[in-house]
């Protein structure tokens, strides 16, 4: 199966954006794949904003984007656009470090109007960078992921079925089963 590298591209530690790609993982390790998880919040913020692409965390970062097969990029939306912060680690990868690469476009946000953040602010960078495939993404709203006192992410039944179907369709790009290993036992 595929090597696939999570991003999370939230400045937030309690980033519902975070907590919905690592269920997201759950499900693709579930399918056999291999699941790198990288939140860009603990890159070093002096190596992210001064663009110091020969800083050891920045080059540990371009080599995970290398192994991977597909990419999964996670986003809050913000001013209707993706991160900052996900600007800056792009910013600092090679112009074609999605080449050859599926790549699986998520975002979360608050309204509905930020709904085509994914189609309009996030898409064009990411074709850019010369991926194989970008795979129909998704927008969470934030009101559809809840936390429960003990830590487990429930997200709403619609909003649910919709990050299945996006998340198995990857799974199938990438050569992947989409039939969970623990349904087939």
């Amino acid at each position: 199966m595929a090597t696939v590298l999570s991003v999370s591209g939230s400045p937030s530690a309690t980033s519902r954006t975070a907590r919905l790609l690592r269920h997201l993982d759950e499900r693709l390790i579930a399918q056999g794949h291999r699941v790198i998880a990288l939140d860009v919040r603990t890159l070093p913020a002096e190596a992210l904003l001064g663009a110091d692409f020969a800083h050891p965390a920045i080059v540990r970062a371009n080599a995970l984007f290398e192994q991977a097969e597909g990419v999964v990029i996670g986003t809050p939306v913000y001013k209707a656009a993706y991160s900052g912060l996900l600007k800056s680690l792009l910013d600092l990868l090679p112009q074609y470090a999605l080449a050859g690469k599926t790549v699986l476009p998520l975002a979360t946000g608050g309204t509905t109007a930020h709904v085509l953040a994914i189609d309009y602010a996030l898409r064009p960078v990411l074709a850019s960078m010369g991926p194989a495939h970008i795979t129909p993404g998704w927008f969470t709203l934030d009101k559809d992921i809840t936390v429960g006192e003990d830590g487990t992410l429930k997200v709403a039944p619609g909003s649910a079925e919709a990050l299945a179907q996006v998340t198995d369709q990857f799974s199938a790009a990438l050569g992947g089963r989409t039939t969970l290993l623990a349904a087939a036992g």
